[in-house]
């Protein structure tokens, strides 16, 4: 969530910055972006954790395979 926030502060001020906005504005504009980008970050870290979980749980026990009966003629 830290990364993600000063990813977004910076994001932020670049934009800021590159509109030629006045410093108070700049500022505004990057808490906000750092408040959206570390929200956004910590959910797709979680997503991201379990989906490493999940992959490491397949690769430790793996799922059973079925058998399938052959068809019948009919």
């Amino acid at each position: 969530m830290i990364l993600g926030g000063l990813i977004g502060f910076l994001i932020g001020i670049c934009f800021g910055l590159a509109q030629g906005s006045p410093w108070p504005d700049v500022i505004w504009r990057a808490s906000v972006a750092t408040f959206l980008a570390g929200i956004v970050l910590r959910w797709w870290g979680g997503v991201w954790i379990k989906s490493l979980q999940q992959a490491r749980q397949e690769q430790l026990f793996p799922p059973e395979k079925k058998t399938v009966a052959p068809k019948r003629k009919v």
